[in-house]
């Protein structure tokens, strides 16, 4: 009985071919890269190892001149043949390979093996060795599954002929056919699991990545509330310190000189200690605006109240009448709800702006526009006011510093504090003046 067992089980790896359309009509079940591919460099060490070991066999076994003359040429036209046609399916990416393995390189490659391995094993029956290289190759470099498996029928059946053409007994034949029988269900049944199970091994793949993206979400969600969380308590830390100190010297300098002033007798000389008083009051109720307008950035109780185009809108109205200038406000576009630090944002950088179009820029009017878009939202201060000699952008703020001084924007909460605010939410700070010509302001934050 010979010892030559044709066996050569397909070793499906990381690929999911296309399943059977009865299966599942609608599926299609896209195949990943080849096992070959540049993570995998064993998988060719292996087809090298059972290629020469095949040579090994065949060039030493007894065999007549023309036998090995032909057994000879057609391991040497394997060569090229795989590097040419197979192995560039081999490596390919993803998307690529389903397009090359669903096409003519396949079959044709496959088709071109099968026959030199035929040539090799007529002339030497060891040569069956070469099926362990061959079947593996079948799943790597075509698809779907059922042209696969088709190719490892024939090869099991090219395998299993030949080595019964040279059986001497009935048995030995027997023997052979029930072999080849064995390894082309064998064949059908481990690639068809190996399938489901690299499925199953995709399917959780893209639930843990869901669930990464999920827990990544309820991490910003938990961020954003601890931000959140802190601008209140800051908020409410600045009005009970800060803001209640400037209010109590507020009010304490205006006793002073309420009492002063009717204790004083009148007289019209320059009365050194009024001035101070009067400098004290002017000093205190600015850094009283000022603390007031950090507690509304941090915690800025009129977006809960009216959103942001109210809050706009009361923040250009209050700059109109405190500056005694014409003030408009105008929302276009659908609104939608943003987050909080963006709706933050814009609120300071409106106040900013607005703060800067009161103490320098001598404008008679100023429009305040907050336009929606679908994929941002866009703020625009403009006044009619000196303006200044450059036009300068966000970005491009420590190059227009003097300008900015010109102008009058206060180092602290110019063009710098703005622009470093939008920066922080992804969005981009504009700046367009010309002396005479007034100041735009225009910040856009991403939706």
């Amino acid at each position: 009985m010979h010892a030559h067992v044709p066996l050569a089980a397909p070793v499906t790896t990381d690929q999911v071919q296309n399943q059977d359309q009865d299966r599942d009509p609608e599926r299609v079940v896209v195949s990943p890269a080849p096992i070959t591919s540049l993570g995998e460099p064993a998988w060719e060490a292996f087809y090298a190892l059972v290629f020469v070991a095949s040579a090994v066999l065949v060039e030493s076994a007894h065999l007549a001149q023309g036998e090995r003359v032909a057994a000879s040429l057609a391991l040497a036209a394997m060569i090229p043949w795989y590097i040419v046609l197979g192995r560039p399916v081999m490596r390919v990416n993803d998307e690529r390979w389903v397009q090359l393995a669903a096409g003519w390189r396949g079959p044709v490659y496959l088709t071109g093996m099968i026959v030199l391995f035929a040539v090799v094993q007529h002339a030497n029956p060891d040569a069956w060795f070469l099926a362990f290289a061959l079947s593996p190759q079948c799943f790597q470099v075509t698809t779907p599954l059922r042209r696969a498996m088709a190719f490892v029928i024939v090869l099991n059946v090219v395998a299993g002929l030949l080595l019964a053409l040279v059986g001497r007994t009935a048995q030995d034949i027997g023997t052979e056919i029930g072999t080849t029988l064995f390894a082309i269900a064998f064949s059908v049944v481990y690639s068809r699991w190996t399938v489901r199970v690299i499925e199953q091994s995709r399917e959780r793949a893209a639930l843990i990545a869901q669930l990464e993206s999920a827990q990544a979400e309820l991490a910003a969600a938990y961020h954003e509330a601890g931000v959140h969380a802190e601008r209140q308590r800051l908020a409410s830390e600045i009005h009970d310190t800060l803001a209640q100190g400037f209010l109590s010297v507020v009010t304490l300098v205006q006793a002073a000189q309420s009492t002063r002033a009717t204790t004083a007798p009148g007289t019209d000389a320059p009365d050194p200690v009024g001035e101070y008083l009067e400098l004290a009051l002017v000093t205190a109720r600015e850094n009283l605006a000022e603390a007031r307008s950090l507690i509304s950035a941090l915690a800025p109780a009129g977006l809960d109240d009216a959103g942001l185009v109210g809050a706009v809108a009361r923040a250009a109205s209050a700059t109109g009448k405190a500056a005694g200038i014409e003030a408009a406000c105008a929302a276009e576009g659908d609104r939608y709800p943003l987050p909080t630090a963006t709706e933050v944002v814009l609120l300071r950088v409106c106040q900013e702006a607005l703060a800067n179009v009161r103490k320098h820029a001598a404008a008679t009017r100023v429009d305040v526009r907050l336009r929606y878009t679908p994929k941002a939202v866009e703020l625009t201060v403009a006044d009619n006011g000196r303006g200044f000699p450059t036009a300068a952008s966000a970005a491009a703020a420590p190059a227009t510093a003097e300008a900015a001084g010109t102008a009058g924007l206060s180092a602290g909460f110019g063009l710098r504090s703005m622009s470093e605010r939008v920066r922080q939410v992804g969005g981009t700070l504009t700046v367009a003046s010309a002396p005479g010509a007034g100041t735009t302001v225009r910040a856009e934050i991403p939706a």
